[in-house]
C-alpha cells in the first residue's frame, strides 16, 4: 500500500466518524458540548497541519548540512566538462 493510499484510508476513516458524529447519523444524541467542538474539527485539523508542515520545512532549512566534498567533486566534473568541450571546439 503506497503513503498515498494509507493517507487517504485515514482521512476517509477520519471523515466518516466526523459525519457520524456531526450529524448524528447513528441516533446517539450527542450532547451539545461534543457538536460544538465537532463542527469546526477539520478547520482546526487543517490549520494544525500547516502549522506542523511549516515547523517542519523551517527546521529542516535550520538544520540542513553542506556537503564540502561533493560540492568539490561537482566543481571538478565541472573543469573537466569544459575542457573536453574545449578541445572539441566549443568556446566559452
Amino acid at each position: 500500500m503506497t503513503k498515498l493510499m494509507e493517507w487517504l484510508s485515514g482521512l476517509t476513516v477520519l471523515g466518516v466518524l466526523w459525519a457520524t458524529v456531526t450529524f448524528d447519523l447513528l441516533g446517539l444524541d450527542p450532547p451539545e458540548a461534543v457538536l460544538q467542538v465537532s463542527w469546526p474539527l477539520p478547520v482546526f485539523l487543517l490549520v494544525a497541519l500547516g502549522c506542523f508542515s511549516l515547523g517542519t520545512v523551517g527546521y529542516r532549512v535550520a538544520t540542513f548540512n553542506d556537503c564540502q566534498t561533493a560540492a568539490a567533486e561537482l566543481q571538478e566534473q565541472i573543469r573537466e566538462a569544459k575542457t573536453e568541450l574545449q578541445r572539441k571546439g566549443l568556446r566559452f
